[in-house]
Order: structure tokens, then C-alpha cells, then sequence
């Protein structure tokens, strides 16, 4: 049984243009109005071993303390913030492209993932969940009759 993650097509749009932005190196945040001021999304890798899924998220700059990663459901999700550095007198910015806000991710789990044993690890602006695999899922053919 599988959860259902709500799609937000707007973000999937607005990654579109980032992508884009990027490969043509172009300055600013393209669209950034289509969301929440202060939003952004920290992205990941998803590596699977033979024994767990290990998701890696690059948060820099980011405290421990302002992350949390829970599992319910059959979803993982991981949410947080960046805090913008507070307005100093005499400094001058010139060009700020980071993002800052609140962030969240949310990963619908594979059934074969033991979500009693999740492990999280924060260091150096790295956060790495292992969400270890449980033993293989044997599922029976099912003859469905057709009336």
C-alpha cells in the first residue's frame, strides 16, 4: 500500500526554469513569484544498496536543530530552514542568489523499507537518511476473475 504525495505543478514548472536558468547561466531566479516568498527546495540524491536507500540532502548553512525528518504513512519527509543572515549596517549586497525559508521534501517509501529503523546523520551542511530495506517482499500471484 502506497501513499499519495500532493503534486504541485507549479514547483515542477518553476524547476523547469531553474534547470533551464542554470544551463543557460542565467542570473536570478526565474518564476519565483509563482511561489511563497522564502520557499525553496534543497536537492537530493537517492543511491539504493543491496541492504537500504540512502537519500543525501546539501543544506548548508542550515542548524541541526532546524530539521526534522519523520516518517508516516509510507512517506519520508524532511523539512526545515535556512535562516537569512541578518542585515548588517555598512554591508552592502550587490547579488544574493541562495535561497532561504522554509524547505520540505517528501518521498513516497518503497514497501520494502523498514521505517522502524530510518537513520539520520547531519554533518558539515550534509544530511543523510538510511532507510534500511527489510527482508524481500514475496507477494503470491493473485488469478482475478473476470466477470
Amino acid at each position: 500500500m502506497s501513499s499519495l504525495v500532493r503534486w504541485n505543478p507549479l514547483r515542477e514548472m518553476e524547476d523547469l526554469f531553474t534547470h533551464y536558468g542554470r544551463g543557460l547561466d542565467i542570473p536570478g531566479r526565474l518564476g519565483m513569484d509563482l511561489l511563497p516568498k522564502g520557499d525553496w527546495m534543497p536537492r537530493v540524491d537517492i543511491a539504493e544498496t543491496d541492504k537500504a536507500f540512502v537519500i543525501k540532502m546539501e543544506i548548508p548553512e542550515v542548524d541541526k536543530k532546524d530539521v526534522k525528518v519523520a516518517v508516516e504513512n509510507g512517506v519520508l519527509s524532511i523539512r526545515g530552514e535556512r535562516k537569512q543572515e541578518k542585515e548588517e549596517k555598512g554591508k552592502l549586497y550587490h547579488r544574493t542568489e541562495r535561497f532561504y525559508g522554509r524547505f520540505e521534501r517528501a518521498f513516497t517509501l518503497p514497501e520494502n523499507v523498514d521505517e522502524k529503523h530510518v537513520d539520520a546523520t547531519f554533518k558539515d551542511g550534509m544530511l543523510t537518511v538510511e532507510l534500511p530495506k527489510q527482508g524481500e517482499l514475496k507477494r503470491a500471484p493473485i488469478d482475478v476473475p473476470i466477470h
